[in-house]
C-alpha cells in the first residue's frame, strides 16, 4: 500500500476522544521522526497549518520555528491573531515577517488573475526561502497537507507554496494531518485548544484578498476591501449567520460609479457581497440573507468605509458563477 493512501482501518475522527487518541499517536510519531533535530513550518493562520503548528509545539517545543509571512492580503486581524495565539499563548518560536510593502510593489499594475496568483506564490517562496536560510541545522519541513490535497494534487500541498523551495535546502517532510479530511482537522484543532475563530475559519484562497480586489490591486481599494469584509463578518456573527453560511466575503471591482455623499456628487467603488452554501464546492447556492440585515450592512459599509458609495448582493449560484470572482 502506498504511504499516501489512508489506511482502511483508520476510524473517522468525529469525537474529542478519537481526536485525543490521534493527538497522542501523532506526538509519539513526531518525536520519533524528528528526534532532537529542528523543524520549520510556514504558518498562514489557516486551520491546517495552525493545527500542525499546535501539534508540533506540543511534540517538540522550541525545536520548531514557525514563519508567518504577512503579505498584506490577509483579512483584518488575522496576522495579529497568529501572533497572539502562537507566540503569546503557546510560547512558540515564531518569526513574523512584515512583507506587505514587498508584495504590494510586486503586484503593482498586475491585473490578470492568474498572473497575480503566480506573483504572490513566487514571492512567498522567496520570502520563506530567505527566512529558512537564516536558520541553522533545520532538517524538517512541516506542512499542513490533508488527505484531499493528496487526492487532488499529489503529495505536496501546492497551495502552501512551499513545494517550490530550492532542492539544496533538502528538507524532509513532516505531514501529520495527511490522512485527515477537513472536518477531522477541525475536531483535532479544537482538542488542541485552538480558538474557534481559527479552527472554523472560512475557506480562504491562497492569494488571499488579492483575488477579491479585482484587477490591479491598489492600496486604497485593498484597505476598503479589508474593512468591508470585516463589517460583513461582524454583522453575520451578530445575526446568527456565522457557521450557518458556508462562505461569505466582499469583493471590490476595479471601476467606480457616480453617487451622492454629503449633498455632493461622489465617484467611488461598489462593494459586492458574496454569501454561498455548498457541500463540495462543485456547486453552490446563494444564502437568502434577510433584507433588513442587508440594509444594515449597506449602511455600515457606505458610512464607515472610505471610497465606497454602493453595495451590491451577488445572486448568482454556481454554476453559472464560481464562488470566488477571480
Amino acid at each position: 500500500m502506498s504511504n499516501n493512501v489512508r489506511p482502511e482501518s483508520m476510524a473517522r475522527i468525529a469525537t474529542p476522544e478519537l481526536a485525543n487518541a490521534f493527538i497522542d499517536e501523532q506526538l509519539d510519531a513526531l518525536r520519533q521522526q524528528i528526534g532532537n533535530k529542528k523543524a520549520l513550518l510556514a504558518l498562514s493562520g489557516g486551520v491546517d497549518s495552525s493545527v500542525v503548528a499546535a501539534l508540533l509545539i506540543r511534540a517538540i517545543g522550541k525545536q520548531l520555528t514557525c514563519v508567518h509571512v504577512n503579505h498584506g492580503l490577509l483579512r483584518k486581524g488575522e496576522p495579529e491573531q497568529v501572533v497572539e495565539v502562537f507566540q503569546n499563548q503557546m510560547n512558540a518560536n515564531l518569526v513574523y515577517v512584515d512583507a506587505v510593502e514587498r508584495f504590494l510593489q510586486k503586484l503593482e499594475n498586475v491585473s490578470d488573475p492568474e498572473q497575480k496568483r503566480k506573483v504572490i506564490g513566487a514571492e512567498f517562496i522567496r520570502v520563506f526561502e530567505e527566512e529558512a536560510r537564516k536558520l541553522d541545522d533545520v532538517q524538517f519541513l512541516a506542512q499542513g497537507t490533508i488527505y484531499p490535497d493528496i487526492l487532488e494534487s499529489g503529495p505536496v500541498k501546492a497551495h502552501h507554496n512551499v513545494g517550490g523551495l530550492p532542492e539544496d535546502l533538502n528538507f524532509e517532510l513532516v505531514e501529520p494531518l495527511k490522512f485527515l479530511f477537513k472536518d477531522e482537522v477541525r475536531v483535532v484543532g479544537t482538542a488542541l485548544g485552538l480558538p474557534d475563530s481559527m479552527v472554523y475559519r472560512q475557506p480562504f484562497p491562497g492569494p488571499g484578498l488579492g483575488v477579491r480586489c479585482l484587477g490591479a490591486i491598489t492600496r486604497a481599494r485593498l484597505e476598503a476591501l479589508r474593512e468591508s469584509d470585516a463589517i460583513l463578518r461582524e454583522e453575520f456573527a451578530a445575526n446568527g449567520l456565522e457557521g450557518k453560511v458556508w462562505q461569505y466575503f466582499t469583493v471590490i471591482p476595479d471601476f467606480k460609479s457616480t453617487g451622492v455623499r454629503d449633498g455632493k456628487r461622489s465617484y467611488d467603488w461598489p462593494v459586492i457581497i458574496r454569501a454561498v452554501n455548498t457541500k463540495d464546492a462543485m456547486t453552490a447556492t446563494v444564502e437568502d440573507v434577510p433584507f433588513a440585515l442587508l440594509q444594515k450592512i449597506t449602511a455600515r459599509i457606505t458610512t464607515e468605509v472610505p471610497g465606497v458609495n454602493r453595495v451590491l448582493y451577488d445572486l448568482t449560484p454556481k454554476p453559472t458563477g464560481t464562488i470566488e470572482w477571480e
